[in-house]
């Protein structure tokens, strides 16, 4: 008689079930990391901000003594300053405007072309951005000097000009060299001349890095204190008026008027991003 064995399906044994856990790893700490640096930065302009609602009880706004709008009501009531930051608005407005043509042209040059010379351009572009204000602003002053050309609100516009340049070509020259052919060789294929094409079709791709070449452009031009210093002659500035008033005590108007504007800074940036990203889904 033969013993049947009997043999029972062996049962799974059940794990126990892994618990999620969240780690702290090495992209927690970098978003962390940036964040703090961000706020770092961010916290001179929430101090601004907050000091232009201040209601000093002297002419030291230093000190919190009250919320208060008032300074925004009286906001021009100073005529120098008003004066200062009309300057430095103009100069900063026709120095935008003429280092974003310009720039955008020699950036798209750089970009698209090898031409005899555009390594040395390129170094040029790249030393004008590395070097420091205080070695631009002296050798544009024995520059002016040399030429007997009176110091003023046209040899501060030249300046600005000089070293705005780099940044705009700069930013243009990183989109150009990312753009797609294609897109202009198919132009072209359908029959679109040269000039067409830029206009249609490649100006519109890299109009996001030319109005980021206007928003640096006009941001170094608005805030810069050091190259303006040299070259300024007898016109102030509003930074170089904030300067001389730091002697005898900041009025609440200064920090006014900076956070106007920071807001307006804050403001066109958002709406060209916005813009931006209208025209790529319409695209898409």
């Amino acid at each position: 008689m033969s013993q049947a064995t009997l043999s029972r399906p062996v049962e799974p044994t059940s794990r126990p079930a892994a618990r999620k856990t969240r780690r702290f790893g090495g992209n927690s700490l970098l978003h962390v990391f940036t964040w703090v640096v961000i706020l770092w930065l961010l916290l001179p302009i929430f101090v601004m901000i907050a000091f232009g609602f201040n209601n000093p009880k002297g002419r030291y706004n230093q000190t919190w003594d009250g919320f208060t709008f008032k300074w925004y009501a009286r906001v021009f009531e100073i005529h120098d300053l008003t004066s200062a930051l009309i300057t430095s608005l103009v100069i900063a407005v026709v120095a935008t405007i003429v280092s974003t043509a310009l720039g955008t042209g020699i950036g798209y040059a750089l970009g698209r072309y090898r031409f005899r010379g555009s390594g040395t351009l390129n170094l040029i572009m790249f030393a004008t951005i590395s070097s420091p204000e205080l070695i631009m602003g002296a050798s544009l002053l024995s520059f002016f000097v040399s030429l007997g050309a009176g110091l003023g609100v046209v040899t501060i516009t030249i300046a600005h000009i000089m070293f705005s340049l780099s940044f705009v070509a700069i930013v243009v020259r990183a989109r150009v060299l990312t753009l797609d052919r294609s897109i202009e060789e198919a132009a072209a294929d359908l029959g679109a001349t040269p000039w067409t094409t830029f206009w249609k079709v490649t100006f519109p791709i890299i109009l996001p890095a030319v109005f980021a070449g206007v928003l640096l452009a006009f941001a170094l031009s608005i805030d810069d204190f050091v190259v303006t210093n040299f070259t300024s002659g007898t016109t102030t500035t509003f930074p170089l008026w904030i300067w001389g008033a730091t002697r005898v005590g900041l009025p609440p108007q200064v920090n006014v008027m900076g956070t106007l504007i920071f807001a307006f800074g804050v403001l066109l940036a958002v709406s060209m991003t916005v813009s931006s990203r209208r025209r790529a889904k319409r695209a898409g």
